[in-house]
């Protein structure tokens, strides 16, 4: 397996690059390249139409090396992660996947709002519905190049469902937590550790020496 030289994460629905974990692996990518690791990294604002968000993303990844990159998605990010990967065959990591947005994202047509900036609106097309449903990826073709975290905890997602859409993949179920992953640190670890990242520390998530 090649080491992981561009790495790229994808928010979820109403999200942004401000998440939380956006965040918490753009400080570790910060760490990494200061201590001399060469890593491309990319976490773009995503447009609210899919197709254009799928268009947006494999436009700024095109000169990428698909054996030696990575993609990580949460939430609507993993299901574009899927699509992503399906579509270039590179290593890709979920969290707490949205696996069906066609049926659940159908009740925010309208107007929406952004989670970290209230102030920016979007509006959420009709037309997105079917777009979801063209995109899907699923089932899955090569699944021992995705990785999945679960949360039995997910108060958005049935974790049972996630589960089913990644068979054959390798698996960390949470018995608890949220569909945040709010202890994301305590679990970037094992998802940097499976990409062939360097090590991070368990605790806080800072790179160990």
């Amino acid at each position: 397996m090649s080491a992981i030289t561009h790495l790229l994460y994808l928010h979820g629905f109403r999200s942004s690059p401000r998440s939380f974990k956006a965040q918490m692996i753009a400080q570790q990518v910060e760490r990494w390249r200061s201590q001399g690791h060469t890593l491309t990294w990319l976490c773009p604002q995503l447009p609210p139409s899919p197709t254009e968000a799928v268009q947006q993303v494999l436009a700024a990844t095109a000169d990428w090396p698909r054996d030696q990159m990575a993609i990580m998605g949460s939430s609507l990010g993993g299901f574009y992660a899927t699509v992503l990967g399906e579509r270039l065959g590179c290593r890709v990591a979920v969290i707490n996947p949205a696996v069906a947005p066609a049926r659940d994202l159908a009740r925010y047509i309208g107007e929406q709002t952004s989670f970290h900036n209230p102030e920016d609106r979007f509006f959420f097309r009709p037309e997105f519905v079917p777009a979801f449903a063209a995109l899907s990826p699923y089932p899955i073709t090569q699944p021992d190049r995705y990785w999945a975290l679960v949360a039995k905890g997910d108060e958005v997602l049935d974790w049972q469902e996630m589960v089913a859409h990644y068979p054959g993949s390798a698996l960390t179920v949470l018995p608890g937590s949220d569909h945040a992953v709010s202890d994301f640190a305590a679990h970037l670890p094992a998802l940097t550790n499976w990409l062939g990242l360097p090590p991070t520390d368990p605790v806080t998530g800072a790179s160990q020496p």
